[in-house]
């Protein structure tokens, strides 16, 4: 799932400049099926902006990643952090374009969320199902910091899912296979 010629390393002279984020790949129930949920980031983010994400954002002085991507998923969707249980933390991941190390936490909800974007960070909440085979891997031209590249990823939801998104999400699909359900009481 990494583009051509991108290098997930950290240079020996990005590592002074290196920054700290963590997400959320929050899961919940609907109906038969589990879903997780994807934001398409505002056009007018400093970072990435008009992508797709899983909510999260910098980790604050004093903070730890965990809390981190439990207050930027209640900022950005309006989920309460108290009605999140993490089951744990994906591979960390560098993006060198924006020198940023992400933590990625999977955190389950027991009821789909009344989700409550803030505008001002979030344009539009897609509603993923966390099935492998739904998803198949795409090659589309994205317009990026360094040009127009064509990357893999995933088309859902009229929105192509690449770069670090589509890394995290890959990993937990490849850890989950098709073995996410709903378990009926």
């Amino acid at each position: 799932m990494v583009p051509p010629g991108r290098d997930l390393a950290v240079s020996r002279q990005d590592i002074d400049l290196m920054r700290y984020s963590s997400v959320l790949l929050l899961l919940f129930p609907s109906g038969e099926q589990v879903y997780t949920c994807l934001i398409k980031r505002n056009a007018s983010m400093r970072y990435h902006p008009g992508q797709i994400s899983f909510p999260g954002g910098r980790i604050e002085t004093g903070e730890s990643p965990e809390v981190t991507a439990l207050r930027e998923a209640q900022e950005e969707i309006g989920i309460s952090p108290l009605d999140v249980q993490l089951l744990g933390r994906l591979s960390e991941l560098y993006v060198s374009v924006s020198r940023y190390t992400i933590f990625p936490y999977v955190g389950w909800m027991n009821y789909k969320p009344d989700f409550n974007l803030n505008p001002d960070e979030a344009e539009k909440l897609l509603l993923l199902p966390v099935r492998k085979s739904h998803l198949t891997i795409t090659h589309s031209l994205m317009k990026t910091s360094r040009g127009v590249m064509e990357v893999p990823g995933y088309s859902f939801g009229g929105e192509i899912i690449w770069g670090a998104t589509a890394m995290i999400l890959t990993e937990f699909l490849d850890l989950a296979g098709d073995s996410v359900s709903v378990i009926s009481q």
